[in-house]
């Protein structure tokens, strides 16, 4: 079996899960109802537009961030930057005011994402630190994640474009396994390329793990979010 199905079982029956719940209307945003209450986290799903690519590898951070949109209730809609599309919401159980979220999907293609987040950044004034960017890692098996904070791009040009635009490589990353292409397949046609029939039986654990892993990063911080999934 492969073990991200163990642990995402062995969260939803051991422990008590962390609620997301959406509680902005879709008139506002939070730059304009700022209650300083708790920070805004901005949750970027790495990924190319448009439906050629909805299935391919190097996508995966939009599917885990339509999997957080989906537990928080919402659609994207497009942000009046006009570069990326959002859901805005809290973690954590209604009413708690726990911290604040803005998922975000850009539209530009992986190797020019950076300006869109840095746009994004921006608008809701969010620090290098409090940005998470889900991605495809050659790196890792399919079968494992690991979170952490800052780091190089490893030859991920949507990393490199963040590091780029954002100045600095200091931002969490939600590092989801793909896995090395096997024999001799080149790695671009890899990552651009639909998951297998196996992994596809395994992909709604993978993405419902990386969920998880992001509303324990916002809500609990990176040294717990790493104990709890980090392979």
């Amino acid at each position: 079996m492969i073990r991200v199905v163990a642990r995402a079982l062995s969260r939803v029956r051991g422990d008590a899960r962390i609620r997301t719940t959406y509680e902005k209307g879709p008139g506002t945003t939070m730059s304009e109802s700022h209650d300083g209450s708790s920070p805004v986290w901005l949750v970027v799903g790495l990924g190319n537009p448009g439906p050629t690519y909805a299935g391919h590898r190097h996508n995966i951070g939009y599917l885990v961030a339509d999997e957080l949109a989906s537990r928080l209730g919402a659609r994207f809609r497009a942000h009046k930057t006009g570069r990326a599309d959002v859901v805005e919401g809290r973690v954590g159980a209604p009413g708690t005011g726990g911290p604040r979220i803005v998922l975000a999907r850009p539209r530009s293609y992986m190797n020019e994402l950076g300006g869109p987040v840095k746009a994004l950044a921006s608008f809701y004034k969010v620090p290098p630190e409090r940005v998470v960017a889900i991605h495809d890692e050659l790196d890792i098996g399919f079968d494992t994640m690991r979170i952490k904070l800052g780091g190089g791009d490893n030859g991920h040009n949507g990393l490199k474009s963040m590091r780029s635009s954002l100045g600095t490589g200091d931002f969490h990353r939600v590092r989801v396994g793909i896995g090395r292409p096997p024999g001799r397949q080149d790695v671009a046609d890899f990552v651009l390329s639909d998951y297998s029939a196996p992994e596809r039986k395994v992909l709604p654990f993978v993405v419902d793990t990386a969920a998880d892993a992001v509303e324990c990063l916002v809500a609990e911080g990176l040294e717990k979010t790493q104990q709890r999934f980090n392979s």
